[in-house]
């Protein structure tokens, strides 16, 4: 049995089917993954997250320590402000992916959950001899309430305070209301928030976002919708060995000022400009189910290129995945599926967003 969050028993009440996933026992769904799925993508859902670790950067030195450790750099962030960032090891590799909000006196990282522990270890290791304050909060939980009507019904359940502060939120921005820290942030592709709130008051925030309607959703449909949106996993796309240059991820790493000298800066700008893959999506045009680790055939290139995610797309009716392969100027691809070679598209990622799609299918294909 893996450990629980605050909402263990009010998963079990609404039916939530319990799996493993980075030592924590979560719900995969609650009787229907593509029903989920559908529901952020129209109306809202809401994901019990409090497995992801807050942490509380504080003292004099946090901006430096967190522009030194992210590839980011925090010092562009006005207050209330949040940014995603990777946190790279020397040789530029992912050691984890993050978002980091500038608060009132300090800063908020929020980490993955199977990568927690070896964060906090990387992250204390880094700060040794600077003036900084490291503050894991394992007395908060945290829910994301995503879809077209989160904000509606997430302010209908949380009550005229809070709705007054979430109203005024642009993306990527968090305030502070009472007891809670509301972000409008997320990982389905959807607007949305993110509410991190005392683990003690979890439970009767989940029943009345329940009540408000708000479909509660599981990992499963979580991995489907952050696919569709093109969003990357940590451990699929990226690990200590991948750059941000190779998986989609160029756009997060701050280059200017020049004189921040950020942990894997050097390797990456080695890097820079002489990548031999690019990341790409595909949509599989005939029959099957692209799977994480399946080979890529790429027309004019011997060497293979390989799905970091693949998966059924509930919205699009296909399967999808995202891929590195080798940079050519070719666009034929085939993907091995259980041992054969399908046809793919290439695409730029996101498939769907805010309910759009963002790529048709030829008529006749799938025939």
């Amino acid at each position: 049995m893996g450990r629980r969050t605050p909402l263990y028993e009010a998963h079990k009440r609404a039916g939530g089917t319990m799996v493993d996933f980075a030592g924590w026992d979560m719900p995969v769904n609650y009787g229907s993954q593509v029903a989920e799925h559908h529901a952020v993508r129209t109306d809202a859902g809401v994901f019990d997250v409090s497995h992801m670790r807050v942490v509380d950067i504080g003292g004099p030195g946090a901006e430096a320590f967190l522009r030194m450790l992210l590839a980011n750099d925090v010092a562009r962030l006005e207050a209330d402000r949040a940014l995603y960032s990777c946190m790279c090891n020397a040789s530029g590799g992912v050691v984890d992916d993050v978002i980091a909000y500038r608060l009132a006196d300090g800063f908020r990282v929020v980490v993955n959950a199977g990568t927690a522990e070896q964060d906090l270890a990387w992250m204390r290791g880094q700060a040794q001899d600077l003036d900084v304050s490291i503050e894991v909060r394992s007395d908060l939980a945290m829910l994301a309430v995503q879809g077209p009507q989160a904000l509606a019904k997430a302010s209908a359940a949380l009550g005229p305070q809070h709705a007054a502060v979430i109203a005024e939120l642009r993306t990527f921005e968090g305030r502070a209301s009472g007891a809670l820290y509301i972000a409008r942030t997320g990982y389905t592709g959807e607007d949305g928030l993110e509410v991190m709130l005392p683990d003690t008051e979890a439970a009767a925030t989940w029943e009345a976002l329940l009540a408000a309607g708000v479909a509660p959703a599981g990992l499963g449909a979580r991995d489907t919708l952050r696919l569709e949106a093109g969003l990357s996993l940590y451990g699929n796309e990226m690990d200590p060995g991948v750059t941000p240059l190779e998986c989609g991820l160029a756009w997060t790493v701050a280059w200017q000022p020049v004189d921040r000298d950020f942990i894997g800066r050097a390797a990456l700008e080695a890097q820079r400009g002489n990548l031999r893959t690019r990341f790409v999506g595909l949509v599989l045009t005939g029959r099957g189910v692209i799977r994480a680790g399946a080979q890529v055939r790429v027309a004019g290139s011997q060497d293979p290129g390989v799905v970091t995610s693949g998966s059924f797309s509930p919205t699009l009716g296909v399967s999808i995945a995202l891929a590195r392969i080798p940079d050519t100027d070719d666009t034929g691809v085939e993907v091995d599926i259980r041992g054969r070679w399908a046809p793919a598209d290439i695409v730029r990622p996101p498939f769907v967003r805010h309910g759009q799609r963002r790529y048709t299918y030829p008529e006749g294909a799938r025939s």
